[in-house]
């Protein structure tokens, strides 16, 4: 127990284990998440031109697919000279973002730059090379990760949980659950005025996170209007609507502050609901009201423990009203936290595997670990110690207080672990992209193709070609055969001849390509018996 949140008499149970174990919790989350990438659930099908692509003149304008619909934040080309120019006309169209070229682009290597938001409100950013004549040394535009503002970021989603779970629940069960709400409000006000403020800071490093900004812009309005127009902005709304009625609550008379408290703690839910890798999962109508009962149960678990504590410490008598209300509800709240949670789950890990390879899954993993302490600590402190507790036993009631601290800790490092899913991506979103094909679109003079591998990573896919003349004419070949090389993997290239199922595309099904990276493209097109044309291009095959 720490002693900073329920001061006891000297005791011979020592309090720094539970600091450590807190500590040790929260170090080894972030080596879970150190080692992987930060991805969000948007990910990039194609682009036109195709990555990789030599074009004999300027494109009159570029394109972006994604495999959801999402809402651009910057696109910037980098020409060969490393000068940057923005894009700023573009349209949408469902899951494509059509951007026009403003210029005739000159010879050598560009970089197309590109940053959206996801349906979750999560930023993604990345970009494709393509060559006007001859490629050139590619100018520089990768991004490199800003671990400060990620860092900040991290330390504003655990104290805006904190705020709502701790502060927005510590409010309801002053108002619902206690006799005497002096007992904890201190600890409950300070709650809810930390969480007002990381729900403005958070609001802003969403800007920053969306725009790819670094911590000194801060201050710059564009920041905050583009952190308005995400998903979270609706998060952060409700966020703050539902800490003023916890603060409201507190300061009313009894009718008003019990309604007021109850609207705060509807707000965690659909604060949560509004936003987030879960909210933005298929189905919504089951993810989106999982996720406010989850976090609803919560915050009524959570928020009732300091407050609970406390008045077990300082007015044990008046405490016996709290503690026997709380204990009555709180097997059916955790009824409903146990399964949404479980069926949250379910939706975004998929397969058991995951939990092992991913890095959400290691964080669901230490999760469960701490929710399984958690709850054990709960089932003593309910089966065990509230009877005593409740008949006035003086010694269990200081041993329920420390068990109390114990668990709030617990809850602590339990947020601190939900705050770093910001950084990963669930197994589903990477199941959605790693489902995707790598499209490649190949033009010359005598024919041009649209070919398309799915799945677009190593191991067994289907091809799919669409073939016309150069100049968009029908084009009826004889003979299609399609032939994938990589000359620096030491593997004879691999040629298959393509079947025309009827529905005017050419098929090769059941092909194997055994490695990721970047392969040669060929397409032998028989024309007449006297005349084949070869058109090729290079096409990315992902890992995974």
């Amino acid at each position: 127990m720490n002693a900073a949140i329920f001061p006891t008499r000297p005791s011979g149970i020592r309090v720094r284990p539970a600091t450590g174990g807190l500590v040790a919790a929260l170090v080894l989350m972030v080596l879970l998440v150190l080692p992987c990438r930060a991805f969000a659930h948007a990910a990039l099908v194609a682009t036109d031109p195709a990555d990789g692509t030599v074009l004999m003149q300027s494109p009159a304008r570029f394109s972006l697919t994604f495999n959801e619909p999402v809402s651009p934040l910057v696109i910037t080309l980098v020409r060969p000279d490393g000068t940057r120019l923005a894009l700023t006309s573009f349209r949408l169209a469902d899951r494509t973002v059509e951007i026009d070229n403003p210029e005739t682009l000159k010879s050598g290597t560009h970089v197309l730059s590109w940053r959206v938001i996801s349906e979750d409100g999560h930023p993604v950013g990345g970009s494709a090379l393509f060559s006007i004549g001859a490629p050139s040394a590619a100018p520089v535009a990768g991004e490199t990760a800003d671990w400060s503002l990620r860092a900040a970021i991290w330390v504003g989603k655990l104290l805006l949980n904190a705020g709502l779970f701790l502060g927005v629940g510590g409010a309801f069960s002053l108002a619902w659950l206690a006799e005497d709400r002096r007992c904890g409000r201190r600890f409950v006000v300070g709650a809810v005025l930390f969480g007002l403020v990381a729900a403005s800071v958070s609001l802003g490093l969403q800007g920053l996170d969306a725009l790819g900004a670094p911590l000194a812009r801060f201050a710059a309005p564009a920041v905050w209007e583009t952190a308005l127009e995400t998903s979270f902005g609706w998060t952060v709304l409700i966020a703050l609507s539902s800490l003023g009625l916890a603060l409201l609550s507190l300061a009313g008379p009894r009718v008003p502050r019990k309604l007021a408290a109850l609207a705060g703690l509807v707000g965690v839910g659909a604060a949560l609901a509004a936003s987030g890798h879960a909210s933005a999962a298929e189905p919504q109508w089951l993810t989106r009201p999982m996720v406010f009962l989850h976090a609803t149960a919560i915050a009524f678990w959570a928020g009732a423990l300091a407050p609970l504590g406390l008045a077990l410490r300082y007015q044990p008598a008046e405490a016996k009203v709290f503690l026997r209300r709380f204990s009555r509800l709180i097997l059916p709240v955790v009824a409903v936290l146990a399964a949404s949670g479980i069926v949250l789950a379910i939706i975004q890990v998929q397969e058991p595997a995951a939990l092992i390879n991913t890095a959400y899954g290691r964080l669901l993993l230490l999760k469960l670990a701490l929710l399984l302490f958690l709850f054990t600590l709960a089932s003593v402190n309910r089966w065990t110690l509230t009877a005593p507790a409740e008949a006035g036993d003086t010694e269990v009631q200081r041993r329920l207080v420390r068990s109390i601290g114990i668990e709030t800790l617990i809850v602590l490092a339990i947020f601190g672990v939900a705050a770093g899913w910001r950084f990963t991506p669930p197994p589903r979103a990477l199941a959605i992209a790693a489902a995707q094909p790598a499209s490649i679109h190949i033009h010359t003079l005598q024919a041009m193709a649209d070919l398309s591998i799915t799945p677009g990573h190593a191991g067994q896919v289907a091809a799919s070609m669409v073939i016309m003349t150069g100049d968009f004419g029908p084009l009826d070949a004889k003979q299609v055969t399609l032939v994938l090389s990589k000359p620096d993997s030491g593997i004879e290239p691999i040629k298959r001849p393509a079947n025309k199922p009827g529905d005017g595309t050419w098929r090769v099904d059941n092909l194997v390509i055994p490695l990721p990276g970047r392969w040669n493209a060929r397409l032998d097109i028989l024309v007449s018996d006297f005349e084949m044309v070869k058109i090729e291009a290079p096409i990315d095959i992902r890992a995974d």
